[in-house]
């Protein structure tokens, strides 16, 4: 990898439900009764580009606080999909499955490489929106909308796709995901467009990006249970840009790549 430089960023990523859900029955234990919450805490690491489109890594952080049983290969209700994807599954009939989401979008600082001087900063901000799937046999198609709605307004992401899960060992799980991200117009101007201004601060081209597919990725997540209270959580993702984003005067790389892992411990609290 490129240079990195270390950047925590601690962001509550998730308000709903957090202190009502009971444990669910796959993840009980003894001692617990069920009037017991079941809450588990921890954070995540990833390294990523420094900004959508650059060639230097850095590292990231966040916190998780979320009810017991969260993740893929999990009964439970919430599931961790990347920092500006939790989600609550609110409803549930026949394999099809809906609810809200919530999360954060990292923003990007001008001063993150010499091509965005002049650019200005762009905020990060709390996301919320909201997901559909259906279970198949092998397949869950999927769609999800998040819409960043504090700091900057940069728009609307819709990504589509699909994933397959398989449990390769009791209580380890491996799922792959294949999908794309369709970015609206506020979107690819607050991180691929080039206004005149800028273009005449920073020597880029003016360029205007339009509203279209930014990028078509496949990842892999694992949940590795530890013990009884402890767990793990590994991501990575290749991501390639597409489109009006690819052909953005800041972008540095059209390939972009992530890798994470998460740490979280099951605290019961008596009620």
């Amino acid at each position: 990898m490129a240079s990195k430089t270390v950047r925590l960023n601690c962001t509550a990523l998730l308000s709903l439900a957090l202190v009502s859900s009971p444990a669910t029955a796959g993840d009980s234990s003894a001692g617990l009764s069920t009037s017991d919450i079941n809450v588990k805490v921890g954070g995540f690491v990833f390294v990523a580009p420094k900004y959508e489109g650059a060639k230097d890594y850095e590292v990231r952080g966040f916190p998780i606080v979320a009810p017991s049983g969260y993740g893929i290969g999990s009964d439970g209700r919430v599931q961790f999909r990347g920092p500006d994807d939790l989600r609550f599954r609110l409803l549930e009939f026949y394999g099809f499955e809906a609810g809200p989401l919530a999360g954060w979008r990292f923003g990007r600082d001008q001063d993150d490489a010499n091509r965005l001087r002049g650019l200005g900063d762009v905020d990060g901000g709390v996301v919320v929106g909201g997901y559909a799937a259906y279970r198949a046999h092998l397949l869950t198609p999927f769609v999800s909308y998040h819409r960043q709605v504090s700091g900057d307004d940069t728009g609307s992401i819709v990504r589509f796709g699909a994933e397959s899960t398989a449990e390769i060992a009791p209580g380890l799980s491996v799922s792959a995901t294949l999908g794309a991200a369709y970015a609206d117009k506020d979107f690819m101007d607050a991180y691929f467009t080039v206004t005149s201004a800028q273009s005449a601060a920073s020597g880029l081209d003016a360029y205007d990006a339009d509203a279209g597919i930014k990028n078509v990725f496949l990842g892999l997540t694992s949940d590795v249970p530890i013990s009884q209270d402890w767990g793990l959580k590994f991501s990575g993702r290749y991501s390639r840009l597409v489109g009006d984003a690819a052909a953005s005067p800041i972008v540095e790389s059209e390939n972009q790549f992530y890798a994470g892992i998460g740490l979280t411990y099951r605290l019961g609290i008596n009620r």
